[in-house]
């Protein structure tokens, strides 16, 4: 028995005395060898705090920073062991702590994303555990206005695990949610998704709500397509519930745009025609209190989700059809007249526009 706590306590030495060995080596030239290659791949400047290693194999990164793109406060990486003799790479745990990324998309449309070239055959990587906390994205947009349209992603929080019984399954529970800024850092809205996917058998149940998202801020990129008139006040709620059943994914959505406000006697300028067919159609189907309420289902495939532009207009006309049932046959006896009268001055306008061709 003597012997036995003798060797407990020899392995437990030979470990301590290792990883203190580590953490007085490695950080010494890892350091180097971590900026040299990040710098190598994104172009740009990087710098690194410290490096330390716990136990039983945890890397830690902290005060990170790729100039211009990105920064964090600590990066931690657990590797998986067995992994290591299997020939894979097996992250157990990566947890991002106050990481900031920063994109700009330039005039041209162009992404400030370094392109990664391919360096031979690289081992699979597998992550079984993601964790950041208050994270934080910004976007610049150039193409949307030249001065640098910005919206900021604010109090990222993700957590990804992969269940731990079976050993064997894949599925994985996920929660992830964060609020939408203005440029000014006032709060616009916020988003969560949660639920969970088993990636053998393909299924998944899972939620998305944002919620009252002021769409308003975002005209640089909408324009004049949600309504002719000057918006001044618009929000957007979104309850999507994602079902999937052996690959089988059905998406039911549940659309409110509420809380319109337009700017009195103020029309949007269009180039061309006076009347816009397609916004006149999304008008009438507001009803009285400015909101549209869409319910519609989409069907696609959890491993390739796709659906055309034709079948998704299809899909929101038909939800758009039930929103009049809704409404007051008093309010829609009065839309129908007056796009009856706007329909007329279209008319006026194609027959001037001939006339002018003649």
């Amino acid at each position: 028995m003597k012997r036995i706590h003798k060797i407990i306590i020899w392995v437990i030495a030979v470990i301590i005395t290792v990883f203190i060995f580590l953490n007085l080596t490695i950080p010494f030239f890892a350091k180097k060898i971590i900026v040299d290659k990040i710098e190598e791949s994104f172009k740009v400047k990087a710098s690194l705090g410290g490096l330390s290693i716990t136990p039983p194999l945890s890397i830690n990164l902290t005060n990170l920073e790729i100039d211009g793109l990105f920064k964090a406060d600590r990066i931690s990486v657990s590797l998986n062991i067995l992994g290591i003799f299997a020939g894979k790479i097996v992250l157990s745990g990566v947890t991002l702590i106050n990481p900031v990324i920063t994109l700009e998309q330039s005039s041209s449309g162009k992404l400030n994303i370094p392109q990664f070239e391919a360096t031979g055959k690289q081992p699979p990587v597998y992550i079984t555990g993601f964790s950041l906390r208050n994270g934080r994205i910004i976007f610049i947009d150039k193409k949307a206005d030249i001065k640098g349209f910005k919206v900021i992603l604010s109090r990222i929080n993700a957590d990804i695990s992969k269940v731990a019984l079976p050993l064997t399954s894949l599925k994985t529970n996920f929660r992830v949610s964060a609020d939408f800024l203005r440029a000014n850092e006032s709060k616009i809205g916020d988003i969560i998704f949660t639920g969970w996917v088993d990636f053998a058998p393909k299924d998944m149940d899972a939620k998305l709500n944002l919620r009252d998202l002021d769409i308003t801020y975002f005209s640089a990129y909408f324009g004049d397509f949600i309504s002719e008139k000057e918006l001044l006040s618009a929000k957007l709620n979104i309850q999507t519930a994602f079902k999937s059943r052996n690959n089988d994914l059905e998406a039911l959505t549940n659309f409110k745009l509420s809380d319109l406000i337009y700017a009195e006697g103020r029309e949007m300028l269009l180039e061309g025609h006076s009347l816009n067919l397609a916004k006149s159609a999304l008008d009438f189907f507001t009803d009285t209190d400015g909101n549209l309420i869409l319910e519609f289902k989409v069907k696609t495939k959890l491993d390739n989700p796709s659906i055309s532009i034709d079948e998704l207009k299809k899909i929101i006309l038909q939800a758009a059809a039930k929103n009049l049932v809704r409404q007051r046959p008093e309010d829609l006896i009065k839309k129908v007249s007056d796009n009856i009268e706007q329909f007329k001055d279209f008319g006026k306008e194609m027959k001037k526009l001939f006339k002018e061709k003649k």
